[in-house]
């Protein structure tokens, strides 16, 4: 052994010299299994491969299930909350009542009163004018009706008595062939259930004066607070942004003013529709001379305040009249003028006159009209549309600020009706890049989440391909090796 071969002091007499082949079954270095760790996938128990990322179904489940009990208790609590207003405004429906009617007829009576103040009239003396002058109006066309209607309700009597005595003789007669014994019974028992029912018939009596003696006192209550609120309602809004705040009394006194604006639209919109089928029918009630024609067109001016629903009753009983006092060839052509009317009415002046006030589908005012008047009755029937029409305002004023912090509208695009308003939209649109940088934020940790479960799926791969380079690439390296030795030694 010579100098050079003989081991150094840094060099271990056991380590393999360079020159020496490596043993075929030794492995590299870099194609050592990594030690097993936590971070590395987990193996199927009979594959080769990691086992693939699963989503698990309850999970997604239980993330439904969770946004659907969010979005469930806070509709709930929505609807206790209404609740329980209803059942306030029931317990004190008499005092809220006259408030709602007295409302009404000051929006309708308003642009007079503020025309008289424009010219210098005072409030109080404007506010009575106006509300003398349509009570003198009302009177008249009461005090008007009522001698035709007294003289020609006798004259429908007596046509009532003499169909009575029609149907009494076909009755008689064949097919039905009942005997004037028979009938007599009958007159007999009916005669018997009223006297068994008259204590009742006696209570029924006594609530109508009670209910006659509320409409008075109802109406009273009106007149008065109908004053009030024509003289001193433009100190409300004022004192409504003194007592809730600066911010808060901006929104509110747009709010109120479009729905101020909205129910006077409304009425009177609605009272130049009720002036369309009024006229038109009775003047078609005039030419077939039916009774009480001026007393039925003002009973359809009246009930065209109840949309769809109060103009069908109206004429429905001037058909029914008609039946009465001139035979069912006249009630047939008012059936027809009716008709007609109302069609046109619907198709042409009822879209021209509440297009600039309100957009309700007809499925709406019919639903509302319904439900108002099986909860109370014919006053419910006529106050569910102005309510309706209240309600739909406010929700089109929300939906307008929550596009204004969106960014999908700006102040310029909408039509404020106050300068309050005005200020209210642009704080609203002020407020937009706030609710665009938290979007924005939003955003990118939504990417932020992305773009790490690419990184992880891509980790994953590599693991994967790793895992499969590990097992895969030793035993081929392995046989290029034996080959290579069998090539290299020498023929026997």
């Amino acid at each position: 052994m010579s100098a050079q071969d003989q081991p150094g002091p840094d060099q271990d007499e056991d380590a393999p010299s360079l020159d020496t082949d490596p043993d075929p079954g030794l492995q590299p270095p870099h194609a050592q299994p990594a030690d097993p760790s936590p971070e590395q996938p987990e193996t199927e128990p009979g594959g080769d491969a990691p086992a693939p990322p699963t989503v698990d179904r309850g999970d997604l489940i239980l993330q439904g299930l969770r946004s659907a009990a969010a979005w469930s208790w806070r509709f709930l609590l929505v609807v206790a909350a209404v609740a329980v207003v209803l059942y306030l405004l029931g317990r004190v429906w008499v005092g809220v009542l006259p408030i709602i009617l007295a409302l009404i007829v000051s929006s309708v009576l308003w642009p007079f009163v503020r025309w008289l103040r424009r010219h210098r009239w005072p409030a109080g003396l404007a506010a009575a004018t106006v509300l003398v002058t349509a009570l003198g109006i009302f009177s008249g066309i009461v005090a008007a009706i009522a001698p035709g209607v007294g003289t020609q309700l006798r004259q429908v009597a007596d046509n009532v008595t003499e169909g009575a005595d029609i149907v009494l003789e076909w009755l008689s007669g064949p097919p039905v062939n009942l005997q004037s014994e028979q009938l007599d019974d009958y007159v007999d028992r009916a005669t018997e259930w009223l006297e068994s029912r008259a204590s009742v018939l006696a209570e029924g009596a006594l609530s109508t004066l009670t209910t006659v003696g509320s409409i008075l006192v109802t109406t009273v209550l009106v007149l008065v607070l109908t004053f009030f609120f024509l003289k001193d309602g433009h100190r409300f809004l004022p004192w409504l942004r003194k007592s809730v705040g600066r911010t808060a009394g901006l929104y509110l006194t747009e709010a109120l003013a479009r729905v101020w604006v909205t129910l006077g639209g409304f009425l009177r919109a609605q009272a130049v529709v009720a002036a369309v089928d009024s006229v038109f029918i009775g003047l078609g009630l005039v030419l077939l001379q039916v009774p009480l024609a001026f007393a039925l067109a003002v009973i359809t001016f009246f009930l065209a305040f109840i949309p769809i629903v109060g103009a069908f009753v109206a004429g429905g009983l001037a058909v029914l009249v008609a039946l009465v006092s001139q035979g069912w060839v006249t009630a047939l052509w008012v059936l027809v003028i009716v008709v007609v009317v109302q069609q046109a009415e619907s198709t042409f002046v009822a879209p021209l006159m509440h297009s600039r006030v309100m957009s309700m589908h007809p499925v709406v005012v019919i639903l509302g009209v319904a439900a108002g008047g099986t909860l109370w009755g014919v006053l419910g029937a006529f106050l569910a549309v102005p309510v309706l029409a209240s309600a739909l305002t406010l929700i089109r004023f929300g939906s307008e600020h929550l596009d204004l912090r969106t960014g999908e509208l700006h102040t310029d695009d909408l039509r404020n009706i106050t300068d309050e308003g005005r200020r209210a939209a642009q704080r609203a649109e002020s407020a937009a890049p706030i609710f665009q940088l938290r979007a924005r934020r939003a955003y990118l940790q939504a990417k932020g989440e992305q773009g790490a479960a690419r990184v992880a799926l891509l980790d994953r791969t590599s693991e994967i391909a790793a895992s499969l380079r590990d097992r895969l690439l030793p035993p081929i390296l392995r046989r290029d090796r034996e080959d290579g030795d069998q090539d290299g030694r020498p023929q026997a």
